[in-house]
C-alpha cells in the first residue's frame, strides 16, 4: 500500500469514526439537553450553567454618560422604539403641572395628560417634531401625538409589531389606560369604565383606537397606574402583556397572553417580588440580540423611605416566573439628591444599541445608560483562574463564537466535550488557540481550525478555563455569520 492510498483510507476511517462517536452523543443525555440551535444565549440565568469553580455569575454596572446639548426630553412612563430608520421616543406630560390628583381630582388630572414624542438619528441627540396633530399652548413644539383620551394617556405604551403578516395600518399597537379604585366611582360612573384600551398606527404617529372598549378588562388591574408593555414574541407565538397588579398587598406585575391583541387569556401573577418588596413598574421586553430572552428592568418602589426607587434586573423566558439571579439594584438612586426624590428613577421601555458595540438603557430625567453588547452578566474568574462548564447541550451551526473580555494578562481557551464530560478529539483544551483580548463576537478557533458542523445535534458540553477573563454571551453561527468584531487588540 503506498503512503497516498494509506492517508486516504485513515481519514475515511476516522470519518465513520467520527460519525459514530457523533450517534453515541446524540443518544447519550439527550433528554437532558438544552437545545439552543443558533441563539445566542446569554447568563441572566442558569438554564445553561452547569458547574462553576472558582467563578461566579457577576452583574455589571451600568455607566451613567454625560448630558448632551438639546437632551433627551422626559416623562414617567417612557417607551424608547427602534424604527428601521430612526429612534421614537414616547412620553407623558402635562397640560399643566401644578394640576394634580391631589389637589384637582383624578378627573381633572387625567383630562390634562398628553403623549409627547421625539426623535432621534443615534438615540443619544433628540429632536421634537412639529406634526400638526393636536394643538395645545403648553406644548409650542408641536410634538403631540395622543390628546384628550381620559387615562389613556398616563401610561401609553406602544410597540413594533414583528408578527409575520401584520397589517401595514396595524404596524405599531399601543395599550393604555387605568381602573379605577373605589374611592373612583362617581368619575367612573361619568366617563365610562376603565381597563386598557389598544390603539393600532401605521407609523407611530398617527393612531386610532382598534376598538372602543378596553381589550384587557378593568377588574384585572389594581390599577393598572404603571407602565403596561405588550410584545410580540416570535419564541412563544403570541402577544404577551406584562401588567401591574396588587398581589398580597404588594405592587406586583401580572401576564396575559393573546393571538389578536383583543382576546386575552386569563391572567397569572408571575412571581418576582422578594418578601415586602414593591414593584412599580414591569418594564420587561425582548432582548433585541436573544428575543427569546426577556429582561426586565423594573422600578424598585421603597414606600417608606421617603418613595426612594432604583432599578432591578430580572429575566424571564415566558410563564409566570421571573429569574432573580441577583437580588441588589442595577441601578442606584446615586449621589445627587435628586435621584432619593419621591419615583425618581424609572428605566424606559427600550433596550438599543447606540454604537458598535455598545448599548442603552434610558432613565427619567434625560439619563442614559450604557453597558457593551450582551454586558448585563458574565461569568467571571479571577487571576488565579477558573473554570465554568456548560449544561449538556445541543447546537446548530459550524462555529462557535463568543462575547468576552480578559485582561492584558489573563486568557480563555474552550473545550468541547461529549455527555459525559470526555473532550472530544480535535477540539480538546490543549487544541485550542488561547484567547485573550476584548471582542464582541469572536469566533473560536483549535488549531486554528474552527469548523464544528460534525457535532451538529449531538450532546456536548462547553469548557471554559479562564483567568482574569468575562464571558458574556455565547451562539453557535454559520461561517458566514462570523464577525470577529472588537472592542481591543486581542489573541
Amino acid at each position: 500500500m503506498n503512503l497516498h492510498s494509506f492517508i486516504h483510507g485513515r481519514s475515511r476511517l476516522l470519518l465513520v469514526l467520527s460519525f459514530l462517536v457523533g450517534v453515541l452523543f446524540s443518544a447519550e443525555g439527550a433528554d437532558d439537553a438544552v437545545a439552543i440551535g443558533s441563539r445566542r444565549e446569554l447568563f441572566v440565568d442558569r438554564l445553561l450553567v452547569g458547574e462553576l469553580k472558582n467563578t461566579v455569575l457577576k452583574l455589571h454596572e451600568p455607566q451613567l454618560m454625560p448630558p448632551v446639548p438639546q437632551p433627551r426630553p422626559h416623562g414617567h412612563y417612557a417607551t424608547v422604539l427602534r424604527a428601521s430608520d430612526k429612534f421614537q421616543f414616547y412620553y407623558r406630560g402635562d397640560k399643566d403641572p401644578k394640576v394634580t390628583w391631589k389637589t384637582q381630582g383624578i378627573e381633572a388630572y387625567h383630562d390634562g395628560e398628553v403623549t409627547l414624542y421625539a426623535e432621534s438619528a443615534d438615540g443619544i441627540h433628540w429632536t421634537l417634531p412639529k406634526l400638526g396633530l393636536h394643538e395645545h399652548p403648553a406644548f409650542p413644539d408641536g410634538n403631540i401625538i395622543l390628546m384628550n383620551e381620559f387615562m389613556v394617556n398616563h401610561n401609553f405604551t406602544p410597540f413594533i409589531d414583528t408578527r409575520p403578516g401584520v397589517p401595514a395600518d396595524e404596524k405599531y399597537k399601543a395599550l393604555g389606560g387605568l381602573a379605577f379604585q373605589p374611592q373612583q366611582q362617581a368619575v367612573r360612573e361619568k366617563r365610562g369604565p376603565g381597563g386598557l384600551k389598544a390603539f393600532v398606527s401605521p407609523d407611530g404617529i398617527h393612531w386610532k383606537k382598534l376598538r372602543a372598549e378596553p381589550v384587557i378588562p378593568e377588574a384585572w388591574g389594581k390599577y393598572f397606574d404603571s407602565q403596561n408593555y405588550a410584545f410580540w414574541s416570535e419564541a412563544e407565538q403570541c402577544y404577551v402583556c406584562y401588567f401591574r397588579r396588587f398581589i398580597g398587598g404588594l405592587r406586583g406585575i401580572a401576564r396575559t397572553t393573546s393571538q389578536d391583541f383583543i382576546h386575552w387569556t386569563p391572567f397569572v401573577e408571575m412571581k418576582a417580588n422578594l418578601p415586602g418588596e414593591h414593584l412599580y413598574t414591569a418594564c420587561t421586553q425582548p432582548y433585541f440580540r436573544a428575543p427569546h430572552l426577556y429582561l426586565a428592568l423594573p422600578t424598585r418602589f421603597m414606600e417608606k423611605r421617603g418613595a426612594a426607587t432604583d432599578i432591578l434586573f430580572m429575566s424571564t423566558r415566558g410563564g409566570e416566573t421571573y429569574d432573580r439571579l441577583f437580588t441588589q439594584s442595577l441601578i442606584r438612586p446615586g449621589l445627587s439628591k435628586e435621584g432619593w426624590a419621591n419615583r425618581a428613577n424609572y428605566a424606559a421601555i427600550g433596550i438599543h444599541q447606540t454604537g458598535d458595540t455598545e448599548l442603552s438603557l434610558f432613565l427619567t430625567n434625560g439619563r442614559r445608560y450604557t453597558l457593551r453588547l450582551d454586558g448585563f452578566v458574565s461569568v467571571n474568574a479571577p487571576l488565579e483562574g477558573g473554570e465554568f462548564i456548560t449544561r449538556p447541550l445541543t447546537f446548530d451551526g459550524s462555529k462557535l463564537t463568543i462575547n468576552y473580555a480578559t485582561s492584558a494578562a489573563g486568557q480563555m481557551q474552550v473545550e468541547i466535550q461529549d455527555a459525559q464530560g470526555q473532550p472530544v478529539p480535535g477540539f480538546s483544551l490543549d487544541a485550542c488557540d488561547p484567547i485573550y483580548g476584548d471582542h464582541i463576537d469572536r469566533v473560536v478557533t483549535w488549531k486554528k481550525e474552527s469548523d464544528v458542523g460534525r457535532l451538529k445535534g449531538t450532546v456536548i458540553k462547553l469548557r471554559f478555563v479562564m483567568s482574569d477573563a468575562d464571558l458574556f454571551s455565547v451562539k453557535f453561527q454559520e461561517a458566514s455569520g462570523a464577525s470577529n468584531t472588537a472592542l481591543k487588540t486581542g489573541g
